[in-house]
């Protein structure tokens, strides 16, 4: 069926610049107080990444009040959902939530929308409907609804898309798309499929430690979750990786393809492996113990990746 609508219109040369070639994806940033947080956005400003990215789940901060925090604490960082999800909120609410963070906060906001995972859906007591048929009619309702403010510029919005689908209406109905938990070899085969102008910033895991055993256990303990929700698996299948790479926390060829660990210098090779394979921008996010340790890993990194 062919979208009813174009996307809403946005200068996407113009927000590729305003996000940066480099931003972070934080999780951490759900579970600390506000006050952490506020020092957290001070110290990624100061290191000069472009955008700031945060999740959404069950258990943790609302994501478009999370935003608000995030975008009062900081002076120009970019601040965009990774992403909020569908079944939080109505289409309604989305539209008129993002509207206002935009409006306030001159653009500096990007609405990142997913349909998250049946499990996480599940919880929350909705039934997880087809993942392409609901996002399409729930940017339907968000364009169908009106705001009284006039605005800078409609809200930019990208889509958690992994697989040709979703990949092709986040080109047709946003302004690209946000895949997590990838590798280059995806941002190459999403680039094809998106075509040559829509955003596309994947996320970036790094373990920056240059012991194998520990750094692959550190990333096995952040891949624990992914690698038991089928979205992610069926993905990494379409890659390549067989039922043999899911088992035991992940084979070392699957783990050092999608959390690739060792010095500032190594990391940043992979992260350049995402520009050459058509991104326009990336996500890292530093897998740590500690919100410290990872703006101290922030830091290490930050002028590897500004190269």
């Amino acid at each position: 069926m062919a979208d009813r609508t174009a996307p809403p219109t946005v200068d996407l040369p113009a927000l590729k610049q305003r996000l940066g070639r480099t931003g972070v994806w934080l999780s951490s940033l759900s579970t600390v107080p506000a006050e952490e947080e506020r020092r957290a956005v001070a110290a990624i400003e100061e290191l000069g990444y472009g955008t700031l990215w945060f999740g959404e789940a069950p258990a943790g901060k609302e994501a478009l009040t999370h935003a608000a925090v995030l975008l009062s604490a900081s002076r120009h960082l970019m601040i965009a959902t990774g992403i909020a999800n569908v079944y939080g909120r109505d289409a309604t609410a989305a539209a008129n939530g993002a509207n206002t963070l935009s409006e306030a906060w001159q653009s500096r906001f990007v609405l990142g929308l997913g349909v998250s995972h049946l499990p996480l859906v599940s919880s929350r007591g909705h039934t997880y409907d087809k993942p392409v048929s609901t996002m399409r009619a729930y940017l339907d309702a968000m364009d169908a609804t009106p705001f009284p403010v006039p605005l800078p510029e409609p809200v930019p919005r990208v889509l958690a898309a992994l697989r040709p689908k979703m990949l092709e209406l986040a080109a047709t109905r946003a302004q690209g798309a946000h895949p997590y938990f990838v590798t280059p070899e995806h941002t190459r085969r999403a680039r094809e499929t998106l075509g040559p102008d829509p955003l596309l910033a994947p996320e970036q895991a790094v373990v920056v430690d240059t012991d194998p055993e520990r750094a692959r256990a550190t990333a096995r303990g952040y891949a624990a979750v992914y690698l038991n929700l089928p979205n992610y698996v069926n993905n990494l299948r379409e890659l390549g990786f067989s039922d043999s790479d899911f088992e035991n926390g992940g084979s070392d060829a699957l783990i050092d393809a999608v959390i690739p660990w060792g010095d500032p210098d190594t990391l940043g090779e992979h992260v350049r492996a995402h520009y050459r394979a058509g991104a326009d921008h990336v996500a890292v996010q530093p897998i740590a113990e500690t919100l410290d340790r990872q703006l101290e890993d922030l830091r290490r990194l930050a002028s590897v990746l500004a190269r």
